[in-house]
């Protein structure tokens, strides 16, 4: 492609050469028929051309032409590189190696560096995909290994008679079934909200009356906790799903306790002049800079050891911004000099059904 793209860029620049060649040339050929005769009767045919007007025209378009060439090539090539590049680059990531990238030199044209860098950035989310899927195939593996497991044992001790079957070992083995099932719904959640099929039953409510139910059902847990909660609760109107964002707010809550025992929880809801807001801040240990790039990576926990000890699976925060983006909102940690987390659910300002 590249070649045939190089030469037809050459033969443009000579037929355009050609082309100023032979307007000049007739245009001088009516110049001394109908302009110069009428100006200088005594002007002879002869006098027209001679053979060394010829030879001056002659080499005057050879120079024309060789000149037309050269650029053509240099421009040629200057458009054709970072194409080539990117052509290089595509087809190595069509192999599966998503590290490829194209490169571009000093003095290419604009628009090409503009399609480079375009290109790297969609390599580069393609790769950061790939790991996370790579990564989350894993984590999925490792957090349904360990309830399976207890379940396999369970049961296998109370086929050989190794356990004494009760109501106390039944409730054990029917909370390990919620654990899994509560998984594969987080799992559906955010396979949803990923392909943005995510089905929500929108109807006029008001964060601050949902967030004030979200903390009445988690009232008992806050206090097991040790969390001190308070609240200053402003007046939220907008459109969106109910459930869903009473899923995300109690997420929010929930990763409080776990997290962020013994500290002080602070809930806000209000206005600003684009979206409306939600906002969960706790004085508990919080995340490093380092960990608040990664809060809202599936599966990821900011002490691998005991996320599952304390009852999470890494898919809390995950699954609130995949609730605030189907929304048209987004979710996110605010930046703070002090100790401690907030997370914010920001969702647009609506008065009317989407």
């Amino acid at each position: 492609m590249s070649r045939n793209l190089n030469s037809r860029i050459v033969r443009a620049m000579i037929a355009l050469t050609l082309l100023a060649f032979a307007v000049v040339y007739f245009g001088l050929i009516a110049y001394f028929f109908f302009i110069y005769e009428w100006l200088y009767p005594e002007f002879t045919d002869d006098d027209f051309l001679r053979t060394g007007d010829i030879v001056t025209l002659g080499l005057l378009l050879g120079i024309g032409i060789s000149t037309a060439s050269l650029l053509g090539w240099i421009l040629a090539r200057r458009i054709v590189e970072p194409l080539k590049s990117v052509a290089e680059a595509a087809r190595r990531v069509a192999e599966g190696d998503f590290s490829a990238r194209a490169s571009l030199r000093s003095g290419n044209f604009g628009e090409a560096g503009d399609l480079v860098d375009d290109f790297n950035q969609m390599a580069e989310r393609l790769q950061r995909a790939e790991t996370e899927l790579q990564y989350s195939n894993s984590a999925i593996a490792h957090e349904l290994r360990t309830p399976l497991t207890i379940l396999r044992g369970r049961l296998q001790g109370l086929s050989d008679g190794a356990f004494t079957p009760s109501p106390e070992l039944y409730s054990r083995l029917i909370e390990h079934v919620d654990d899994l099932s509560a998984i594969v719904e987080e799992l559906r959640t955010l396979a949803l909200g990923n392909a943005g099929q995510l089905d929500l039953q929108v109807a006029r409510l008001d964060l601050a009356e949902e967030a004030e139910a979200a903390m009445t059902s988690l009232e008992e847990a806050l206090a097991k906790a040790g969390i001190a909660a308070t609240r200053h609760l402003g007046r939220a109107v907008t459109t969106a799903d109910r459930a869903r964002l009473r899923q995300a707010f109690v997420a929010l809550l929930e990763n409080c306790c776990r997290y962020a025992p013994g500290s002080t929880v602070l809930v806000e809801t209000g206005v600003s002049t684009k979206h409306v807001f939600f906002r969960c801040t706790d004085t508990g240990p919080g995340l490093s800079a380092e960990n608040r790039a990664r809060a809202f990576e599936r599966f990821w926990r900011a002490d691998e050891s005991r996320g599952r000890a304390r009852g999470g699976s890494g898919l809390g925060l995950p699954i609130v911004k995949a609730i605030a983006k189907a929304h048209g909102g987004d979710a996110l940690i605010l930046p703070s000099q002090n100790a401690g987390l907030a997370v914010e659910i920001r969702l647009p300002r609506r008065d009317l059904p989407f």
